[in-house]
């Protein structure tokens, strides 16, 4: 009695590929690339309705639809979407906020704040940008590119909203 060949594609098939990705060939992707090809990143998405406490580690992409409550996060990128929350501490390398940030917020390159955008408590960055209508109430440090002393710069009244004007 003859065991059934394994099917191809099989990770126990001695001239097996890389297995095929669920949904891989409806996003056009192929699924028989080297690994080396294709940069992936770490992603924790907090989805809509879902709320989460407390430490991520090892995430490199930290996207919040949600709520994310949180003393110390540290990653590479942060996307707050439109009625994200995120409160607590976030130190990245860059951050598209589009929801609102509660608390400190560190961008060792750029900050996006988006017209939906609300950024309170205070937040260092080396780049800044800001749509008509984000608003950022409390402290802004920018930092410098030669890693000097950050030069701190203060909203007007920590109750009044900056708002950009277009």
């Amino acid at each position: 009695m003859g065991r059934a060949p394994l099917p191809p594609g099989s990770p126990l098939s001695p001239n097996a590929g890389v297995p095929p990705m669920p949904g891989a060939a409806a996003r056009g992707l192929n699924p028989q690339q080297p690994k080396k090809e294709v940069v992936e990143q770490r992603t924790l998405v907090v989805g809509r309705g879902i709320s989460v406490q407390g430490t991520v580690q090892d995430a490199e992409r930290l996207v919040v639809e949600g709520t994310v409550e949180s003393s110390m996060i540290s990653a590479k990128e942060l996307a707050v979407m439109p009625g994200g929350l995120f409160r607590g501490g976030v130190e990245v390398e860059n951050a598209e906020i589009a929801g609102t940030v509660d608390g400190s917020l560190t961008a060792r390159g750029s900050l996006t704040l988006r017209a939906t955008g609300r950024l309170l408590g205070k937040a260092a960055c080396r780049r800044l940008k800001v749509e008509d209508g984000g608003q950022i109430t409390g402290q802004l440090e920018m930092l410098s590119d030669d890693n000097s002393a950050p030069k701190p710069s203060v909203a007007p009244a920590a109750d009044k909203p900056v708002t950009a004007e277009g």
